[in-house]
């Protein structure tokens, strides 16, 4: 397992949402990214933890994390376990008053719960060697001047010339990527 920080979202070539989850530090060589399609709704909800907004009434994930709390639990971890068919599986893992309890879920809603419990996410290796794809932003989330990383380790908006250029580099991704590349 390797553990990863939330890039972003993007938009691809078709206008669909992608998470782009990248490996903390320089756990992986040569430095990659793992885009997942996500549905509007999940990517919305993301975008709304990343920048650490709070809706004016709760959303579906937002729920999720009451209800864990009001059960007296929390969320340990985040895994994304799989990859089968073009489709990626996730696990949550709850420590609870009665013990650990794996839950099976959608990686967009994981990733979603994970953001606003500050629980860590990991990418099993397979699925990492398997659907990664070359990260060319440069940069690793675990270096103490990385400028696009805030003290709590969320990245944050690059500077406005940064921005531009890296908005180029995930465009030319994007342009060139499409869903059906991540199938088994």
């Amino acid at each position: 397992m390797v553990q990863v920080t939330v890039r972003g979202i993007a938009l691809d070539a078709r206008m669909q949402p992608v998470v782009l989850l990248r490996p903390l530090g320089a756990a992986v060589s040569p430095p990659r990214v793992l885009p997942i399609w996500i549905g509007a709704q999940e990517a919305a909800s993301i975008s709304l933890a990343l920048e650490g907004g709070a809706p004016p009434r709760p959303l579906s994930h937002d729920l999720m994390q009451s209800l864990v709390d009001a059960l007296g639990a929390r969320l340990d971890r985040v895994d994304v376990t799989r990859l089968d068919a073009g489709t990626f599986y996730a696990e949550l893992t709850l420590v609870t008053p009665a013990g650990r309890r794996v839950v099976d879920s959608r990686p967009s809603d994981a990733i979603a719960l994970a953001l606003r419990t500050d629980a860590p996410i990991w990418v099993d290796d397979a699925v990492l060697d398997e659907a990664g794809v070359l990260d060319d932003s440069g940069g690793t989330d675990d270096d103490e001047d990385d400028d696009d990383a805030d003290a709590d380790g969320r990245d944050r908006a690059p500077a406005p010339a940064d921005a531009e250029a890296e908005l180029k580099r995930f465009r030319s991704f994007l342009d060139d990527v499409a869903p059906e590349d991540f199938q088994g």
